[in-house]
């Protein structure tokens, strides 16, 4: 199972990174004609994609069945290529519907695709244990109902494919090929350290010892996809319609209040970050390891501060994607990727210090931030000041709102009825 996920996910997001982020920027304040010729270019480009790596898949497996037998790579050429084809559907309707702010049908999708799966697995683990080849057949039965579903609803566009226009099947491939190298080059970000450091002379153990803080510091991705698939459209739309103030407020508050809401996590990692790697990794990795001689708990302390970055170099990104400048992002990410792949050869192979890793992770993600408000700047006249005060002023906001609807609500209702 894991071999077919680790062999489908680069494959995924160069399929759908074609289309669905320019998608969801381009929907976001779209007229009705402009939005059925957008979903239906969505459509064609993705089922178009997704049949040609099929066919690519079933005539490799078909060449080359034999050698690949009992390499972990017969499950990928066997299943892929009907996994590929039963998933487009509902991931076409997730872009569609983010860029709708339809977050209640987003989680009805992901609740019956992992919600289902989930369920397959107690089975195997409480009832009856499944077969590799019987848990696969389950998750693909799992997204073919989850397709299923967005059809019959007509969430994924399928009906309405016949409304594109080769305008805007060009509209989405030309802003594509910059978001999937966007894309590919920080899925490179989030791999390259590991990857160098398991060529390294510093060796498996530090693999796993590195891999530990870096574990704890991508569950801050959580929060921060739930604000950026919010704010995204949001800032395209306000972009898509000149409203170049709002999208400012929109950048500032975001960026402001995910900043404040890390900055209470990196300091509470940096100050628990004993505790953090114990729970997490048991004794074993409690102080220093007497294999590597490095200690994960101070390099997650080093990440807390990567996490104080991480916001406002996202939001950086997104915004630049907003205001339809997905080349320029792009050519943001790939100087981080080239900053971290040297700083990394520098700490590993120079100096065989994990510690330098984590900090040129940092220098490549502060590098990040300043390209991305430089590059901004030029567009939309961005500052940093804003950021900080729009953020207070947004959980100020939050909590006078809180508070009225507590008083409302503890009010006694006076009145009578009359009759």
């Amino acid at each position: 199972m894991g071999v077919v996920h680790s062999r489908a996910s680069l494959i995924e997001m160069i399929r759908f990174g074609i289309t669905s982020i320019g998608l969801v920027r381009f929907l976001s304040g779209a007229n009705r004609k402009e939005t059925e010729a957008l979903i239906g270019a969505n459509v064609v480009i993705g089922l178009v994609a997704s049949v040609l790596v099929a066919i690519l898949l079933w005539t490799i497996d078909a060449n080359l069945g034999e050698q690949i037998v009992g390499t972990g790579f017969e499950l990928f050429f066997r299943y892929y290529p009907i996994m590929i084809l039963v998933n487009l559907p509902w991931n076409n309707a997730v872009s569609i519907l983010q860029a709708q702010m339809g977050f209640g049908r987003i989680l009805l999708i992901k609740a019956i695709n992992s919600g289902l799966f989930f369920s397959c697995l107690l089975v195997h683990l409480l009832i009856q244990p499944l077969s590799l080849d019987q848990l696969i057949g389950c998750l693909i039965a799992v997204n073919a109902l989850a397709s299923t579903v967005t059809v019959v609803k007509g969430w994924d566009g399928l009906a309405i494919i016949g409304r594109t226009s080769k305008k805007a099947i060009n509209t989405l491939l030309n802003f594509g090929k910059y978001t999937t190298f966007t894309l590919i080059g920080t899925n490179l970000l989030r791999n390259a350290d590991t990857f160098l450091i398991s060529l390294s002379p510093l060796g498996p153990a530090a693999v796993a010892l590195y891999s530990i803080p870096l574990k704890l510091t991508e569950l801050q991705q959580i929060p921060l996809r739930s604000f950026v698939a919010t704010a995204f459209p949001k800032m395209s739309k306000a972009s898509g319609t000149g409203n170049i103030a709002g999208l400012k407020k929109l950048f500032y508050s975001y960026s402001g209040a995910l900043s404040i809401l890390f900055a209470t996590g990196s300091i509470l990692t940096f100050l628990f970050a004993d505790l953090l790697v114990l729970i997490l990794s048991g004794s074993q990795y409690a102080g220093t390891d007497p294999i590597t001689g490095f200690n994960a708990a101070d390099i997650l302390r080093v990440f807390s501060i990567y996490g104080l970055l991480l916001p406002l170099d996202r939001m950086t990104g997104i915004a630049l994607d907003s205001i339809n400048k997905p080349q320029i992002n792009a050519v943001k990410v790939a100087l981080m990727v080239l900053l971290n792949i040297i700083g990394d050869l520098i700490a590993i192979f120079v100096f065989e210090s994990l510690m330098l890793v984590a900090v040129a992770t940092i220098l490549f993600t502060l590098m990040g931030i300043l390209l991305g408000m430089y590059f901004l700047n030029k567009q939309i006249e961005l500052r940093y000041n804003p950021i900080w005060k729009s953020g207070f002023a947004f959980y100020h906001s939050g909590w006078k709102n809180m508070v009225s609807k507590i008083r409302k609500n503890s009010i006694p209702n006076t009145t009578t009825d009359i009759r």
